[in-house]
């Protein structure tokens, strides 16, 4: 299903302001809002998503010349975009999503039966699998980070030979396939003729050395499968949508090679009051039409505590109040974001018959004032 225009999505025209691209998101978050009657998580997250790219200029210029296209259809930044170099997104040619992997039988392979001499391959340890894991976090965990205890099923060091591959009191002895060289020449019949070729051997796989005796409890591999329990620390200020890549923290590899990296997919559970702009953090108070128009004092729930918070005689409906400090962290400093009070004046519905005598004798005042 394709997607909605996003200027649609926020219901301004394709020139606003980016102050009333501020407005407009304001008032169709809190509208959508999951947690509140009538809220729509689904519209929800297609505000947010149509704000986040419109608000950054770079997003929105592309945007505007290509459509979804542009920029790559997401708000996350996971999209590559269109900026005129037609192999952006791919792995290789300047890119960050794509990439061609030419392993084995690739043309790695077809280069090295063609120039085996001079091109032999080379190959460096093994690596381990990636692991990706999924947390939903709270907002108040978002904003102030955390430890989060792990308890995962995968691929790790074996705990018998140490990720060696030997039984206990064996030895490593010299590989009787390739002598100790890691390397086995091969010839292969191709259309030039006989070419040689070097490749790893298949039976050390190029470490020169097999066990005298391979692990009773791995086999051989250097690994088991067991349940390992690790602590992953978020950062404070971590946004809805992040992945954290923690580097060796996955899966052992066979023979002893590298780990396998570790992606840690966030994302927010919604909050019942906040939402999140950036590093700022957006509420709204209700006051009383008397208390806006005399002046008064209120408190204000932050991720904090209670805040008071004066609100000066004569303020409007949809004024905005800002709490320095009480916003989102930043990720890369000890700064943080402020904390941004819009507020929403009632006016009464229902009056006493003394209450519109009052009103009455204050619209005479106001009248009267003028002359």
């Amino acid at each position: 299903m394709s997607k909605r225009d996003y200027y649609e999505v926020l219901g301004v025209d394709k020139g606003a302001s980016d102050d009333e691209l501020k407005k407009a998101f304001r008032k169709a978050a809190v509208k959508y809002h999951p947690d509140k009657e009538g809220g729509d998580e689904a519209k929800f997250k297609e505000v947010n998503e149509a704000y986040e790219v419109l608000k950054d200029k770079q997003k929105r210029q592309r945007y505007d010349q290509f459509g979804h296209a542009g920029v790559g259809g997401a708000s996350s930044g996971g999209g590559a975009g269109y900026s005129g170099n037609p192999f952006e997104g791919f792995g290789g040619f300047g890119g960050q999503n794509v990439h061609f992997d030419f392993g084995d039988g690739g043309l790695g392979d077809i280069f090295g039966q063609f120039f085996g001499g001079a091109g032999q391959q080379q190959h460096g340890p093994r690596r381990g699998r990636d692991v990706e894991v999924s947390l939903r976090l709270t907002f108040e965990e978002a904003v102030f980070g955390l430890e989060y205890p792990l308890e995962l099923e995968m691929e790790d060091e074996c705990t018998h030979c140490k990720g060696t591959t030997v039984e206990p009191g064996s030895n490593l002895k010299t590989c009787p396939d390739c002598k100790g060289a890691g390397q086995q020449t091969r010839v292969m019949n191709t259309m030039f003729g006989p070419i040689q070729q070097s490749v790893t051997c298949e039976t050390c796989r190029g470490k020169a050395k097999v066990p005298e005796k391979v692990c009773t409890v791995c086999r051989g591999s250097g690994t088991e499968r067991r349940k390992t329990t690790m602590t992953i620390k978020i950062p404070a200020g971590i946004d809805d949508g992040a992945t954290i890549r923690l580097r060796e923290r996955g899966e052992a590899a066979d023979g002893g090679g590298v780990k396998g990296d570790m992606y840690v997919h966030i994302s927010v559970k919604p909050h019942k009051r906040f939402t999140r702009e950036g590093d700022l953090i957006l509420s709204e108070e209700h006051v009383a039409m008397v208390d806006a128009a005399l002046g008064t004092e209120i408190d204000v729930e932050t991720v904090d505590g209670t805040v008071t918070m004066k609100v000066p005689a004569g303020t409007q409906s949809g004024t905005d109040f800002k709490l320095s400090g009480h916003g989102v962290p930043h990720l890369r400093s000890d700064r943080r974001g402020a904390h941004i009070v819009s507020i929403v004046v009632d006016i009464p519905t229902k009056l006493t018959k003394k209450q519109k005598e009052l009103l009455e004798q204050f619209k005479k005042a106001g009248k009267k004032s003028l002359f």
